[in-house]
């Protein structure tokens, strides 16, 4: 029986119009995104409005925000990179961090430890975040032993639903454990003092950002470590590049995926902790909007790509925190702080548009070709 192969049908003249008039559309928008950044950073700039320590101010608490955004980005691109899924229960996974360390904080504040010192506030917040990374992890495993192992060899859109699911399961879980209401995190005193270093003084930073920007590249080049150098992250990089190759030369692949949801849990929950005694305060719904923020910082320096999250984290943080007064405020908009979300997301846009594959992206598919 002979198959006869059926000529592919060339575009029609109206097929091939509207797609023009789609590029068209979407180089006007580029331009008219592009003049609006320009104009608006010009004007700002040049009505000498701010003062350079205002510009300082904004710069370290992007630092601060982008550290904390690119721990948890790192759990959504390690996820996506060895399940090719996108683990939207990644935020509550971060949220109950932020919880573990609120209650962790209220023991050591109780039992006279928190504020006992600059070592005894430094121990507490180790305490914290080890704490909170266990208990995060533990979560994390959990809902990968439930909700995502059994289905791992579904399509792609039926994991989706799962981990769509899986997050409102978590939200709703602790909503009613705690209660609806926001938690105010213990004041650890040391953290509002200012640096005595000489440059760190001279910023005005507080030991809050400090450790929080210390904290977050630390852990960002344990982790570059433990994927690049141990055996485990060997195996966890053979199994994002082919599970059945992967299988076939002996590699567990069950217990790499097991390892990268832990890995990824860990970071957000100690995260969590770092976000809550910046920000001082946690509900049941904090997670959602940083998860997703974490999400696009994954897609921002390219998904499935570990320094790519590293530098999606900390660009996203600062285009973030000086975008909205950049550029929203020179073009006569009231109240640009409000609008940070809008040019976080603006910003996401523009670079998917102008390189969809992420800031790096086509560099590190180059270098594994």
């Amino acid at each position: 029986m002979q198959t006869t192969l059926r000529p592919r049908r060339s575009p029609s003249r109206t097929e091939t119009a509207f797609e023009a008039a789609v590029n068209v559309f979407l180089w006007v928008f580029r331009i008219i995104l592009v003049l609006i950044v320009v104009l608006g950073s010009f004007l700002t700039i040049s009505s000498g409005k701010f003062m350079v320590e205002t510009w300082i101010d904004l710069i370290v608490n992007g630092a601060v925000q982008g550290g904390i955004y690119a721990l948890v980005a790192l759990g959504y691109t390690m996820v996506y990179g060895i399940m090719k899924m996108i683990n939207f229960a990644h935020g509550e996974i971060f949220m109950i961090g932020i919880f573990s360390g609120y209650f962790a904080a209220e023991v050591l504040d109780d039992i006279g430890i928190l504020n006992a010192g600059a070592l005894g506030s430094l121990f507490s917040i180790l305490v914290m975040m080890a704490i909170a990374a266990t208990i995060s992890t533990l979560v994390a495993l959990a809902v990968e032993r439930v909700a995502y192992r059994p289905l791992r060899h579904s399509p792609r859109l039926v994991l989706l639903i799962s981990a769509i699911g899986a997050s409102y399961f978590l939200q709703y879980t602790v909503r009613g454990l705690v209660g609806p209401g926001i938690f105010r995190y213990p004041v650890v005193d040391v953290l509002e003092e200012e640096v005595g270093l000489p440059i760190l003084s001279a910023l005005g930073l507080t030991w809050i950002q400090v450790i929080d920007i210390g904290s977050a590249l630390a852990m960002m080049v344990a982790l570059y470590l433990f994927v690049m150098r141990s055996k485990m992250g060997t195996a966890i990089r053979a199994v994002s590049e082919d599970k059945e190759t992967a299988a076939l030369m002996g590699v567990d692949v069950t217990r790499a995926m097991v390892t990268t949801f832990g890995v990824g849990a860990a970071m957000a929950g100690a995260a969590g902790v770092l976000y809550g005694l910046y920000w001082g305060q946690v509900q049941f719904y904090t997670g959602f909007i940083p998860g997703i923020k974490a999400f696009t910082a994954a897609v921002l320096g390219g998904i499935g790509n570990i320094p790519g999250a590293m530098v999606g984290g900390f660009v996203l943080g600062e285009a973030e925190s000086i975008g909205s007064i950049l550029i929203i405020d020179g073009l006569g908009v009231p109240s640009p702080g409000q609008l940070k979300d809008v040019i976080a997301f603006t910003i996401l846009v523009m670079v998917l548009m102008f390189r969809p594959q992420g800031i790096l992206g086509e560099r590190l598919s180059r270098s594994r070709a």
